[in-house]
C-alpha cells in the first residue's frame, strides 16, 4: 500500500474524453461565451438562490452547527494524515466480508478495471448510481467505446446523458436546463415516451422512472460510486434522493463501486458528523430521503460479487503538497458553487472540469496538474474567483479555498517563467525608482485619454495588456496628474490652507467634560 501512494501517477482521463481532467479552454475563453447565454443566468441564479435558501434555513436551526463543521474539519485532516494505514484497513475489511479491492493509480486503470470486471459477468449493460470519480476518469466513454452501454439512472445524469451534455454542477448536473428543455429532450430521446408530455416535474419524473424501471429489473451489473468508505468496518455508504441508487445497489448480481482515496474515514462513529453536514450543506435537508450502506457481501441478500476499486489519479501528489492536501477534505456537497458569484454566472461548462465553482478551481490543478496541457488551461482556473470568501463560510468542513486559490496563483506565477507580466511590473519598478523618469512616464500616461471611452473608462487594451482590459475596465487618466497639480499655483495654495486648518485643529482645547 505504502508503495502504492508513492507511485507517480499517470495524466488523469478526462471526463470529456481526451487525454486529462481539463476542457480545452482557458476559463476565461469559455466563461466569456457562457455569460451570452441568458437562459442559462436565469436558470442557474434560480436554481442556486433556492438551494441557498433551503441551505441557510436548515443549518441556523442547529445550535453546534459551528461545531459539527470543527468536527468534520478535524476527522477529515486526520484522515488525510494517516491515510495509508487507513485505506489498508479498509482493504482488509472488505476482504473479510467477501469483497475483493483493486488499486488504480489513475483513470487509465481504473477503465481497464471496470471493464473487465463488467466483461467477466458478460453483460453488455450496466447501470450507474451518480457517481463524480467515474466522470472524472471518463469511465462511460470508455465503456461504450468496448461495446458496454451505461445506462444512467440519477435523473439529472440521465437527462444530461440523453442530450449527449456535460454536467454543470457537482450536485445537481442538469441545473442548467429548464422544464421546457427537460421535456424536449425527453420527447426526442426516450422511446415510446407520451407525445403529449408536458413539463410538469412530477409527470417529467414520471416518464423518467417508466423508462429506468425496465432497466433496473434487467440489468445484472451495477456500478457506483461512494461518499464514504469506513476503514474500521469495511462499510461503504452513498447518500442520494431519488432511490434510484438503492436500486442499483440490491438488485445486480454484481456491484462495483470506484472510490476516489480520500473518501476513506476512519471510524463508523464518524458518520454521525457527516450524515448532517452533507445533507445540509448541498440540498438544503436535514438529512438524504435515501441512505444506503454496505459491507462486503451478505449471503442471499443483495449483489453477490462486490469489488471495490480505489482510485489515486492524482491524489497522492496533492497529499504530498502541505497546503494543497487540504483539498482532499472536500465532501462534495457543493455548497460552494451556490454561493460563488463567478460559477453562478458563468456556470460549470466554463470550467471545463468535473469539478466546477471554486473547489474546482482548486482541485483540477491538484489533480490534473498546474501545467497539463501545452495552452495550460488548469491554471487559469485559479484565476475564476473574486476571493470574496462565500465558499470558506459556506464549507461544512471549512477548507480555506480563497488561500489555496491565492497559493495556487502564486505557484502558478512562479511556473510560468517570463511573462509579460512579469515585464511589465520589472519596467514599472524600473521607472518609479527614478523621479524624474516616473513624472516623464505619468505625462505621457495622460495621452491613454484618447482611448477612453465617453464614460472615462478603457475597456479594451491592445496586447500584451489586453489580459488585462478582457476582465476588467480601467479608468482613463486624469488631465492632471496629483504631482503636476500640487507643483501648481493652485496645489500650493491648497497645501498652505491645509496645513494651516491642521495647525488650527492641533492648538485648540477641548472643553472640560461636565
Amino acid at each position: 500500500m505504502s508503495t502504492f501512494l508513492g507511485m507517480p501517477a499517470a495524466p488523469p482521463r478526462s471526463p470529456y474524453g481526451t487525454g486529462n481532467l481539463r476542457g480545452d479552454r482557458k476559463f476565461p475563453e469559455a466563461a466569456h461565451d457562457e455569460l451570452r447565454n441568458d437562459q442559462l443566468r436565469r436558470n442557474l441564479g434560480r436554481a442556486t438562490r433556492t438551494i441557498r435558501a433551503k441551505r441557510l434555513d436548515v443549518t441556523g436551526e442547529l445550535p453546534d452547527w459551528e461545531r459539527l463543521r470543527d468536527a468534520g474539519s478535524a476527522v477529515k485532516t486526520d484522515t488525510m494524515n494517516r491515510l495509508p494505514e487507513l485505506l489498508e484497513q479498509l482493504e482488509q475489511k472488505v476482504t473479510e466480508r467477501g469483497g475483493r479491492v483493486h488499486w488504480a493509480r489513475d483513470g487509465v486503470e481504473a477503465n481497464e478495471i471496470v471493464t473487465r470486471l463488467i466483461r467477466a459477468t458478460g453483460s453488455s449493460d450496466v447501470i450507474k448510481v451518480k457517481s463524480m470519480a467515474t466522470q472524472e476518469i471518463g469511465l462511460n466513454e470508455h465503456l461504450e467505446a468496448a461495446g458496454i452501454t451505461p445506462h444512467e439512472t440519477d435523473l439529472a445524469e440521465l437527462i444530461v446523458q440523453l442530450a449527449d451534455d456535460k454536467p454543470s454542477h457537482i450536485l445537481v448536473p442538469a441545473i442548467h436546463r429548464n422544464r421546457d428543455e427537460i421535456r424536449q429532450i425527453f420527447l426526442d430521446r426516450i422511446p415510446g415516451v407520451d407525445p403529449d408530455l408536458d413539463n410538469v416535474p412530477a409527470h417529467l419524473a414520471a416518464a423518467a422512472r417508466a423508462y429506468l424501471r425496465e432497466k433496473f429489473m434487467t440489468t445484472k451489473v451495477a456500478v457506483s460510486g461512494a461518499n464514504f468508505g469506513i476503514a474500521e468496518t469495511g462499510t461503504l455508504a452513498v447518500v442520494e434522493s431519488e432511490g434510484n441508487g438503492r436500486m442499483c445497489l440490491t438488485l445486480p448480481d454484481t456491484l462495483i463501486t470506484l472510490m476516489g482515496i480520500e473518501k476513506v474515514l476512519p471510524r463508523y462513529q464518524d458518520l454521525e458528523v457527516f450524515l448532517q453536514l452533507l445533507p445540509r450543506s448541498s440540498t438544503g435537508e436535514r438529512m438524504n430521503p435515501y441512505t444506503s450502506m454496505w459491507t462486503g457481501v451478505t449471503p442471499g441478500d443483495g449483489p453477490q460479487d462486490f469489488h471495490l476499486v480505489l482510485l489515486d489519479n492524482g491524489r497522492t501528489a496533492a497529499l504530498a503538497d502541505t497546503i494543497g492536501r487540504e483539498a482532499l477534505n472536500c465532501i462534495r456537497c457543493s455548497a460552494c458553487l451556490n454561493v460563488c458569484p463567478v460559477y453562478e454566472r458563468a456556470g460549470g461548462h466554463a470550467y471545463g472540469s468535473t469539478y466546477p465553482g471554486p473547489i474546482g478551481a482548486v482541485l483540477t490543478p491538484q489533480l490534473a496538474g498546474m501545467h497539463a496541457a501545452k495552452d495550460d488551461p488548469n491554471g487559469s482556473l485559479p484565476y475564476a474567483s473574486s476571493l470574496c470568501g462565500a465558499c470558506f463560510d459556506a464549507c461544512p468542513v471549512k477548507i480555506d479555498i480563497p488561500s489555496m486559490l491565492v497559493e495556487l496563483r502564486h505557484q502558478h506565477t512562479e511556473q510560468s517563467g517570463t511573462t509579460a507580466e512579469k515585464l511589465a511590473m520589472k519596467a514599472a519598478a524600473g521607472v518609479m525608482g527614478r523621479p524624474k523618469l516616473f513624472t516623464a512616464a505619468q505625462k505621457a500616461a495622460s495621452l491613454a485619454r484618447a482611448v477612453g471611452g465617453r464614460d472615462g473608462t478603457i475597456s479594451r487594451l491592445p496586447a500584451p495588456l489586453s489580459g488585462w482590459s478582457d476582465s476588467r475596465d480601467t479608468a482613463a487618466p486624469p488631465k492632471q496628474s496629483f504631482r503636476s497639480w500640487l507643483a501648481s499655483a493652485e496645489g500650493a495654495e491648497a497645501m498652505r490652507a491645509a496645513a494651516g486648518e491642521g495647525a488650527r485643529l492641533t492648538t485648540e482645547t477641548p472643553e472640560e467634560e461636565q
